[in-house]
């Protein structure tokens, strides 16, 4: 009977130390394997040159490191990269390399599928498989950060975990894959670099602020009207937009740190003046500003963009009442890969 090897990511640095003590070895020993697995990104032990060839062997024959590959990539007319990303089960998720003038953005996954089910996006429409592995979201960024330094001469410098998934129902693989990215021991990243979008899950929102974290939160809003936010987001009747408010007050409160909102604006669904008004109402409570998205048709035709008038009236009625708001244009249509159409087609 074949015995199923563990994965030595799983490992901490300090398990890594001990199991080298109690095979005889020394403890520094796990200090190198630990270099070669993160900041290095071996896949392969014999890769790991400064160990010896007998430690490489005793490595093969107690664990194994489930990397991921990439399976295909494809590039945008505008230079946007999306990765099929194969895991070691054979499931698939995507990523996203999203390059602009000054920087560079990985857009990653947290689970296959996603817990939630949002109407309008193509990810919600695939039922949750499992959540993502910390080393599993770690070498998402990873792949991202030789795929910039290869097309875009430079690295990567900002991460949006906006992929396919519910970070905060991943969360403690989210987190801790975090930890690894902003480690020096990891990819030494700033977590002011790095940005988690959540369609509003309330008690994990009140945790994230309670863990104190330093990276910055996005809430993809898209109404501020419960009975339009539960029609285009169902799971809405769980967490009202009341429960949400709540959870975002404390997180402003313990992190200080304003709340950005993703907010897409469909014909005939939330583009009326009444729409504008309960937003900047919601806007109102926190330091926030509001990402206005450019829509990205899923095929089915239920939900369309809205005109640019309705776009100018929300741009024009935040303004006035000091809400900082940006519309961004959606990167990677051509190949599947904007805002809300990752839905592993490949």
């Amino acid at each position: 009977m074949e015995i199923k090897k563990k994965d030595i990511r799983a490992l901490t640095k300090e398990q890594l130390r001990e199991f080298f003590v109690k095979e005889g070895d020394k403890a520094f020993r796990g200090n190198q394997v630990y270099e070669w697995l993160w900041s290095k990104g071996a896949h392969h032990f014999e890769d790991m040159t400064n160990v010896s060839k007998e430690t490489r062997q005793m490595l093969e024959d107690n664990f194994v490191i489930n990397h991921i590959q990439v399976d295909q990539m494809q590039r945008s007319s505008d230079g946007t990269i999306k990765n099929a990303v194969r895991l070691h089960d054979g499931l698939i998720v995507e990523s996203v390399l999203i390059p602009a003038k000054n920087r560079t953005t990985a857009c990653v996954s947290s689970q296959v599928g996603c817990s939630l089910d949002c109407k309008f996006c193509a990810t919600a429409r695939l039922k949750r498989m499992r959540n993502l592995n910390p080393d599993e979201i770690y070498d998402q960024v990873v792949a991202i950060d030789k795929e910039s330094k290869l097309y875009h001469n430079r690295p990567l410098s900002n991460i949006v975990f906006m992929g396919m998934g519910e970070p905060l129902m991943n969360y403690n693989n989210v987190i801790k894959a975090i930890e690894k990215i902003t480690s020096p021991e990891g990819l030494a990243m700033s977590p002011k670099r790095i940005v988690v979008s959540t369609s509003g899950v309330p008690k994990m929102i009140k945790k994230m602020a309670d863990d104190k974290v330093k990276f910055k939160l996005a809430v993809s809003l898209h109404s501020a009207i419960d009975e339009v936010r539960t029609s285009i987001m169902p799971f809405n009747k769980s967490f009202p937009l009341d429960s949400l408010r709540e959870a975002l007050e404390h997180w402003y409160a313990a992190t200080k740190n304003r709340i950005t909102y993703e907010y897409i604006v469909w014909d005939g669904i939330n583009d009326s003046k009444k729409d504008v008004d309960a937003l900047i109402k919601f806007c109102k409570f926190a330091p926030s500003k509001v990402n206005l998205i450019e829509y990205n048709p899923i095929d089915d035709g239920e939900f369309q963009q809205a005109n640019s008038k309705a776009i100018d009236m929300y741009v024009s009625m935040l303004e006035a009442n000091n809400i900082t708001v940006t519309v961004r244009r959606s990167r990677g249509k051509d190949i599947d890969a904007a805002c809300g159409q990752l839905a592993n087609k490949s």
